[in-house]
C-alpha cells in the first residue's frame, strides 16, 4: 500500500515549525537514541534533518528513509514495506511519523520496525491524555519535587482526519493500551512509555527486540 506525502518540505522550514516545545522533543528524542549506546540506526520519518544530523554530529552512523523524495532520506520507501535486510539496524527509530499513516496500517509498520531492528525499536507519537504535573522548585534550579501523572480519560474526544494526523493516542479509539498491544504483537517488548514532561503532547514508546 502506497501513502503519497502529505506535507511540503517547507512546512519544517522555520521557527513556526520549530518551536520550543519541538526543540524539546528533539532532545528527548536524541537521549532516546543515546541512551541504547547506538552502533548503526535506522531514521524513518526525517522531518526537517535535525535529528540524524545531530546524532551524527556525535558520531553516530544514522540511515535515514522517508517516503517523500523531496526530503533527501538516504533510502526513499515505505515504513510499511522497509527495503532492509532483517536485523539490520541495532537501533531503529520513528519519531512523529506513524500517525501520518491510516491505524489500519500500525500493526504491519510494527512488525517492519520489529523485523529490521537487531535490539531497540524507539516511537514516539502525538498524546492528548489528560495529566497532571506537580513541580516545585526553590531558585538557581534546585529541584525539591517534580512529579508527573497521566490522568483517567473517561470521555476521550474522537479524531477526524486533520490533512496531517489520521489518529492520535488518547483519542477515542485509540487508548495507550491498544497502542501498546499492538506494538507488543508485534514481537516487541515495551520497556517504557514515557511522555516529555514540557511537552506532553509528544509520547515515547522504547521498546526492545527479545533475543
Amino acid at each position: 500500500m502506497a501513502f503519497e506525502p502529505q506535507v511540503p518540505p517547507a512546512h519544517y522550514q522555520g521557527l513556526g515549525y520549530d518551536n520550543k516545545e519541538r526543540f524539546i522533543s528533539y532532545w528527548m528524542q536524541v537521549n532516546e537514541v543515546m541512551r541504547v549506546s547506538p552502533k548503526r540506526v535506522l531514521e524513518i520519518g526525517i522531518g526537517n534533518g535535525f535529528v540524524h544530523r545531530y546524532l551524527r554530529g556525535l558520531g553516530v552512523d544514522v540511515h535515514t528513509l522517508d517516503a517523500d523524495p523531496r526530503l533527501e532520506p538516504d533510502t526513499v520507501g515505505l515504513v510499511t514495506e522497509l527495503p532492509f535486510s532483517d536485523a539490520e539496524f541495532d537501533v531503529v527509530c520513528c519519531f512523529e511519523t506513524l500517525e501520518h499513516l491510516p491505524f489500519e496500517s500500525f500493526s504491519r509498520a510494527a512488525r517492519e520496525l520489529r523485523r529490521v531492528a537487531a535490539r531497540w525499536v524507539l516511537i514516539s507519537l502525538p498524546d492528548v491524555t489528560p495529566y497532571f504535573r506537580i513541580r516545585f522548585e526553590l531558585g538557581f534550579h534546585k529541584k525539591w519535587l517534580d512529579k508527573f501523572f497521566d490522568l483517567p480519560n473517561g470521555r476521550p474526544r474522537s479524531h477526524s482526519f486533520d490533512g496531517e494526523h489520521y489518529w492520535e493516542v488518547g483519542k477515542r479509539g485509540y487508548p495507550l493500551s491498544r497502542i501498546v498491544s499492538e506494538l507488543e504483537t508485534s514481537g516487541l517488548v515495551v520497556e517504557a512509555t514515557p511522555r516529555v514532561e514540557e511537552d506532553a503532547w509528544h509520547r515515547f514508546f522504547r521498546c526492545r527486540v527479545p533475543r
